[in-house]
């Protein structure tokens, strides 16, 4: 991975020995890998492998997912640089948008009838995990008004890394002004204005977090992702904001009133650990879990 050195520590004599980086013998031991474990990687659960788009469109689909928020996902892989990936790609999700009773049906035969009555069909991604990426690609993804993400990988031995070297929310961008909005119209007769500013602030801290960072729409929660959710806010309540996290709740000093573990307990979108938000000051108090949450997407 670029830039990327790792050491096992010796503990016989305190030495230490690289780990070298390679790439996969062949293209199919990477969607092998990540296909068989796409939930965790990607939090994208496998639909189909090598998915034929049929004679008259004539290709096939590396690999089919949903991810956590409902949006299709669809994984091509190349063992090195290859620049057609991104290409092959747009012309598969074209496909897609144009078969969308087909994917739901699919959706339906593997995840059942409620997971596919809740496709969100406003963000569909293409996810392109290569050997590298040149300056050419992450300038032409973010040319095209597509949710892209760009994924370099390398072999450390028995280790995977996973790398994003550029993530492109494509039309959101455009959705996030007009659905800020909307809801802080909708809210506001509600709610108050104080609500609303504190979701405001809230969305500012999580989209500034780093680049790549998506905004996803759903009725009951906007989620917040890299490749990954790490943040799920909740439509303000009366008098606070419920903010879900990625973080271990095991690992978290848990305040009453501040910060609870949801893990088992059913709420909506995704993270085991609820954050209560009242005043300015608790988003500061937040601050650390949001960029801990980030770390792990």
């Amino acid at each position: 991975m670029s830039g990327l050195k790792l050491f096992r520590t010796d503990t016989t004599n305190s030495g230490m020995t690289e780990v070298m980086p390679r790439l996969a013998e062949i293209e199919a031991d990477v969607q092998g890998l990540v296909e068989m474990h796409m939930e965790t990687l990607l939090g994208v659960r496998f639909l189909a492998s090598e998915y034929s788009t049929g004679p008259v469109h004539g290709g096939r689909i590396d690999s089919l997912g949903l991810d956590e928020n409902g949006s299709p996902v669809i994984v091509e892989y190349k063992r090195g640089t290859d620049a057609g990936v991104i290409n092959q790609g747009l012309f598969y999700l074209a496909w897609l948008m144009d078969h969308r009773a087909e994917f739901e049906h699919l959706v339906r035969d593997r995840l059942g009838v409620t997971a596919a009555d809740q496709v969100l069909w406003s963000g569909p991604r293409l996810i392109c995990i290569a050997g590298d990426f040149t300056r050419y690609d992450v300038h032409a993804v973010r040319e095209h008004r597509r949710s892209i993400d760009l994924v370099r990988y390398r072999l450390f031995g028995d280790l995977l890394g996973l790398e994003t070297v550029a993530s492109v929310s494509g039309g959101m961008h455009v959705a996030r002004r007009t659905r800020r909005q909307s809801v802080a119209q909708a809210t506001a007769d509600v709610q108050g204005a104080a609500m609303v500013g504190l979701a405001g602030a809230v969305d500012e801290v999580l989209l500034g977090l780093g680049d790549g960072v998506n905004r996803v729409e759903r009725k009951t929660y906007r989620a917040y992702q890299r490749l990954r959710n790490f943040a799920c806010l909740c439509p303000p309540q009366r008098t606070k904001l419920l903010v879900y996290l990625k973080v271990d709740p095991k690992d978290v000093d848990l305040v009453p009133g501040f910060t609870r573990d949801v893990s088992g307990l059913g709420h909506h979108g995704t993270g085991d650990l609820e954050v209560q938000l009242r005043t300015p000051r608790d988003v500061e108090r937040a601050q650390g879990l949001f960029r801990a949450s980030y770390a792990a997407a």
